[in-house]
């Protein structure tokens, strides 16, 4: 296999997996059963100590050849996208629902796409153009039942996720270089802002096992392979496996939960899930003709 081949390879393996771990973060959050700030730090801390615990064992066994934690401005610039993401995220799981949440998490995909054409001149096709129309269609759907609500703030925090995840993979697709641990690192900054918050409020949480495993073994397994998946594969092929969330997370909830999508919710998702799955069906194929076309030019 060609060693561009070899890599597209890596980088699907590295962010299906990822994507999978992300699946049970949500879950996982609400077992734990406590107030946002507290949940905040916790998680936070237990993925800032995993990363850099695996990153010193990583460099002791093999020298120089670690990957650094935030490589030179685009790292520190990644960091930051990520961080403010992470209390976005967090704020988004307390004022609104799952599925609005993982349903307009989603919409990371089409704003990869419109970044990657702004800035790395990556033009989208025409039936790019369509599923962005058509998530938007979707992403309104969902908004609007939640006006009135209470729960359109906890819908604009999910957008603000997407976009900084968007904006985040795009810079690492630009500059090449690998992120794996600057996701990981990068959650100092909202636990040092939740440490502060819960000295004044105080700390509460029911079920902390449940947040620590996820902070220490879910997250650092799920964004150091999703950080690590633009060095191999595009902005928008890494941000369709965080589709993986929207289809999962909502069926873990309901199942544990018993947290019922409401049926605005149900149908702007599905415009949105069908939208990006046909969209990828059609990337895959358009990439299988390119592939064969090439391979009848070369000579014998």
């Amino acid at each position: 296999m060609a060693q561009p081949e070899t890599d597209h390879a890596k980088g699907l393996l590295l962010t299906a997996v990822g994507g999978m771990a992300l699946t049970f973060d949500i879950p996982l959050i609400k077992l734990a059963a406590g107030d946002s700030w507290s949940i905040l730090m916790i998680r936070s801390g237990a993925t800032f100590l995993a990363a850099l615990l695996v990153w010193s064992i990583w460099r002791a066994l093999s020298g120089k050849s670690v990957p650094p934690l935030i490589p030179g401005k685009a790292g520190l610039a990644v960091a930051a996208l990520y961080a403010v993401s992470a209390a976005t995220f967090i704020t988004a799981v307390y004022t609104t629902s799952t599925a609005n949440l993982v349903f307009i998490l989603a919409f990371n995909t089409m704003f990869a796409a419109l970044l990657s054409w702004l800035f790395l001149g990556e033009r989208p096709k025409p039936a790019t153009f369509l599923t962005m129309l058509a998530m938007i269609a979707g992403v309104a759907i969902i908004v609007s039942d939640s006006i009135g609500s209470g729960n359109l703030f906890g819908d604009l925090m999910a957008a603000c996720s997407a976009f900084l995840i968007a904006s985040a993979i795009t810079i690492t697709r630009a500059t090449g270089r690998d992120m794996g641990f600057t996701a990981l690192v990068a959650v100092l900054l909202p636990c040092l802002l939740a440490a502060v918050m819960v000295g004044r409020q105080g700390f509460h949480v029911e079920a902390p096992a449940w947040i620590v495993f996820n902070g220490a073994i879910v997250m650092p397994l799920a964004f150091f392979c999703l950080a690590t998946g633009p060095k191999y594969i595009s902005g928008p092929e890494v941000a369709m496996f965080y589709l993986l969330e929207t289809v999962l997370a909502p069926v873990w909830v309901w199942l544990i939960f018993a947290e019922q999508p409401t049926p605005r919710s149900l149908l702007g998702g599905s415009i949105l899930i069908v939208a990006l799955v046909a969209h990828s069906v059609w990337q895959i194929r358009a990439g299988r003709r390119r592939r064969a076309a090439r391979a009848l030019r070369r000579p014998a």
